[in-house]
C-alpha cells in the first residue's frame, strides 16, 4: 500500500532538494497549456486487490513468454507488491478493462532499493532519492509497444511528483536496449552485465537517469519521445496517490482464476498517431 507519510530523512532532504528545483511545479504549470492526447488504454496506480490481480496476471503472463522459470514464482502478488514507497502501475483497455502491462515502483524512502541486495550503489547514486522500476509486463499485442511507452512516462511522472532525483533500474538482455534508448547510463560501464543474487544470478546492467535534467537532455538530443513526455498531456495517464489511498487486501490465490487477456486488442488498430512515439 503506498504510503509517504514519514519516509527516511535522508530521501526527505534529497526529494525537497529536487522539489526545490522547481521540476514538479513548472511541469504541473507549463502542462495547462499543452495540446491533449487521448490513448486506448489507462495508466494508474493500483488501488484495490482486483487491480493488483490484473497487474500480477499480466505480469505473469509476460514472464512465462521471456523468462518462463522466473514467471512460476510471479502467480501471485508478491510481498513487495504491499510494502511502503511501493506502488504498481497498471494499464488497462479503456473499452473492456482489459490489463495491458503493469510495472512496480520502490522508492528508497523506507528501505534501499531491490537492487541493492546484490550490488552497492555509488556514493553519489545511494545518498540521492531514488525509485526503481521492476516486474515489467506488457501485452504481446500491437498496442503493447505504446503500453510500453506510456508506463514509461507514468514512471516518470511518478518520480517528480514524489520529488525523486534519479530512476534507476536493473536490465538484463534486451530489455537493457530499451533503456539504453531513453538515455540511461550505466552505473558500472566498466562492469557491464552483473549477476544479481536476488535475480536467480542472471546477468543485468546496472542503468540510471537523472529525472531533473531529463528536458534539457532529451531536447538537446532530439529524442523521438520528447514532445510525447514533455509537450503533451495525457489524461489516460494518472499517477496520483495523496489523497487516495489504495484499499488492497489480498489473500493468496492463483492469477489463472482472472479472466485472460483477449489475443486481439480492439484498439490496435487505433494507435497510428500516438505509435510514431513508441519504443522501436
Amino acid at each position: 500500500m503506498p504510503n509517504f507519510a514519514q519516509p527516511s530523512a535522508a530521501f526527505a532532504a534529497a526529494s525537497t532538494y529536487a522539489s526545490q528545483s522547481g521540476s514538479p511545479a513548472t511541469v504541473s504549470q507549463a502542462s495547462e497549456a499543452l495540446p491533449v492526447e487521448r490513448l486506448p488504454f489507462t495508466v494508474r496506480v493500483v488501488r484495490t486487490d482486483s487491480e493488483l490481480y490484473k497487474a500480477v496476471h499480466i505480469r505473469h503472463s509476460a514472464y512465462m513468454r521471456h523468462v518462463p522459470g522466473l514467471a512460476e514464482t510471479l502467480a501471485d502478488p508478491e510481498q513487495m507488491d504491499h510494502e511502503k514507497g511501493v506502488v504498481v502501475l497498471l494499464a488497462e483497455s479503456r473499452l473492456d478493462g482489459t490489463p495491458l502491462g503493469t510495472m512496480r515502483i520502490q522508492t528508497n524512502a523506507y528501505r534501499p532499493l531491490t537492487l541493492e541486495k546484490s550490488v552497492s550503489l555509488p556514493l553519489e547514486l545511494a545518498e540521492r532519492s531514488l525509485a526503481e522500476a521492476t516486474r515489467l509486463g506488457i501485452t504481446a499485442d500491437r498496442v503493447g509497444r505504446m503500453v510500453k511507452t506510456a508506463l514509461f512516462k507514468a514512471f516518470f511522472l511518478y518520480c517528480q511528483q514524489q520529488g525523486v532525483e534519479w530512476m534507476v533500474i536493473a536490465g538484463r538482455s534486451p530489455i537493457d536496449r530499451m533503456y539504453d534508448r531513453l538515455l540511461f547510463s550505466d552505473v558500472y560501464p566498466e562492469m557491464g552485465y552483473i549477476p544479481l543474487a536476488h535475480a536467480g544470478n542472471m546477468p543485468h546492467r546496472i542503468l540510471s537517469f537523472e529525472v531533473g535534467t531529463a528536458r534539457q537532455r532529451w531536447q538537446e538530443a532530439g529524442h523521438s519521445l520528447f514532445d510525447f513526455v514533455f509537450m503533451t498531456q495525457h489524461p489516460d495517464i494518472d499517477v496520483s496517490v495523496a489523497g487516495n489511498e489504495p484499499t488492497m487486501n489480498v489473500e493468496p490465490r492463483s492469477v489463472k482464476a482472472v479472466k485472460p487477456i483477449h489475443a486481439i486488442n480492439p484498439f490496435a488498430e487505433h494507435v497510428s498517431e500516438t505509435a510514431q512515439y513508441a519504443l522501436q
